[in-house]
């Protein structure tokens, strides 16, 4: 990007959505910078893939913050003594993890403001998604009205923008999407209960989206599923 490219932070899991929410980003002419947490979770595995997709996207840096929002529990996703689901529930499922995608923007907006970045990606999705709150564009909005009230670049600078593409496209269209602009989806992983290669258990809510996606997309579907699961 030129130097005169609007700097954006971009949340990146390593999953399928924020990789294409980076993409999306790169394709409107940001200047972007990873970010990556290791808060607990159980797929922590996802990390490498974060930074792969992070270096293959040109990001100009990535990094990888440390939470331990994990430590306090509540969630299938953190706490190993709570079972995964193997079909969908009613409700806000048990692998919502409280806050999280509060924590993750409010450190997003922090790195944001040390950048002079006015631009936040996040890839949170409320079509094709297992019911988290924090998926909303409600929520969305009503950070951003947190993040001009609450912060320096908010009271005397141009404030700041929350950018989520993907709020309201199904799991094909995020694919189709992806697809145009070359992200490498073998690379992502999805699955809450990955093995230490990476592959998917193929029964989590997770991996039936991402299954179901590329199906309604059209697109061969390059995910690597565990033999032994």
């Amino acid at each position: 990007m030129g130097v005169d490219s609007p700097v954006a932070v971009v949340l990146v899991s390593g999953g399928l959505d924020s990789a294409t929410t980076l993409a999306l980003a790169r394709e409107q002419g940001f200047d972007c910078y990873a970010l990556s947490f290791d808060y607990g979770q159980r797929h922590a595995v996802e990390l490498e893939a974060a930074r792969v997709i992070a270096a293959q996207l040109d990001a100009r840096q990535h990094r990888v913050l440390s939470l331990p929002i994990g430590q306090l529990g509540g969630s299938a996703l953190t706490d190993q003594d709570i079972e995964i689901p193997g079909i969908p529930s009613q409700g806000i499922p048990i692998t919502y993890v409280p806050a999280r995608n509060t924590v993750f923007l409010s450190m997003a907006l922090a790195w944001a403001e040390v950048l002079h970045a006015n631009h936040i990606f996040i890839g949170v999705n409320a079509v094709d998604y297992s019911g988290y709150p924090d998926c909303r564009p409600q929520f969305i909005q009503a950070f951003e009205g947190v993040a001009n009230l609450g912060t320096r670049e908010g009271i005397e600078g141009k404030g700041f923008e929350i950018h989520a593409p993907l709020i309201n496209l199904s799991k094909a269209e995020i694919i189709k999407h992806g697809v145009r602009l070359g992200v490498d989806y073998a690379q992502t992983i999805s699955c809450y209960t990955p093995d230490q290669k990476g592959r998917g258990c193929a029964r989590c809510d997770s991996c039936r989206l991402r299954a179901t996606g590329f199906a309604e997309a059209g697109v061969s579907d390059p995910t690597c599923y565990s033999p032994d699961r």
